[in-house]
């Protein structure tokens, strides 16, 4: 069964122009496109997966059309294939995902293509399509402004295993002659009972919100270090990016 629950911790480590580290524990939903979890009415304001909340398309489509969306725009089909997300849900009502990758099989069950769907505080959204990259990250060269203290220069090394006992992600940030920025996100499987989603309410509630608040926290931390900030671009709607 693919759904599943990690329990994550997730951490960040700068560099330059100061030496900054910090981590917080969440946790994120495992889950196939062609068959969301189905929970107790009452538990469904702490997991609710709309596709209003990823990617592009119009009001009444499904996360599983999104992608098959997406992927059409860079010309690739791959017609009864599974698709597996890494992501957290709304609850109750509030939404954030800083990070949701997803797995792209094709219909023999071949892992084809990763997508790494962003998002930053400011609203906007961006995607970059991947090559399977196992232990081997994969580079993109960055598009999307997601923190005020990287400018848009350089490129990200992403390695994104699909998850299986454990999840293990870890992203870099690279520009020329500065040491790179590193995040990961890692966690164990938990199976995506009732009594675990409630366990998770307890020692992480709200954890899309608490996943903002820390962000904007270690954002004040750096502005009062004297990091210098990167003016974000003026655009009126992100574009996706392939690799």
């Amino acid at each position: 069964m693919t759904t599943a629950l990690y329990r994550t911790r997730i951490t960040h480590l700068r560099r330059a122009p100061v030496h900054h580290y910090f981590e917080h524990r969440s946790y994120s939903w495992l889950i196939d496109l062609d068959d969301l979890p189905r929970v107790p009415w009452w538990l469904r304001p702490f997991a609710k997966f709309l596709a209003v909340d990823h990617l592009w398309g119009s009001g009444d489509d499904t996360l599983r059309s999104r992608v098959d969306a997406f992927l059409a725009g860079k010309g690739i089909d791959l017609p009864g294939g599974k698709v597996t997300a890494l992501m957290q849900p709304r609850v109750l009502g509030y939404v954030f995902n800083p990070l949701s990758l997803y797995w792209c099989h094709d219909a023999a069950g071949v892992l084809r293509y990763v997508i790494a769907e962003v998002h930053n505080t400011y609203g906007q959204r961006h995607a970059y399509l991947l090559p399977p990259s196992a232990d081997r990250p994969a580079m993109v060269s960055k598009k999307f402004y997601v923190s005020p203290f990287n400018d848009m220069e350089g490129h990200y090394l992403v390695r994104a295993p699909h998850p299986a006992d454990d999840v293990d992600v870890q992203i870099s940030f690279h520009r020329d002659h500065q040491p790179a920025f590193v995040a990961t996100l890692r966690g164990k499987r938990k199976p995506a009972g009732i009594r675990q989603i409630l366990a998770l309410q307890l020692v992480a509630p709200m954890a899309p919100l608490m996943n903002t608040l820390s962000i904007r926290v270690q954002g004040i931390t750096l502005w009062l270090r004297r990091v210098p900030i990167v003016p974000r671009p003026t655009v009126e709607r992100v574009t996706v990016q392939q690799l």
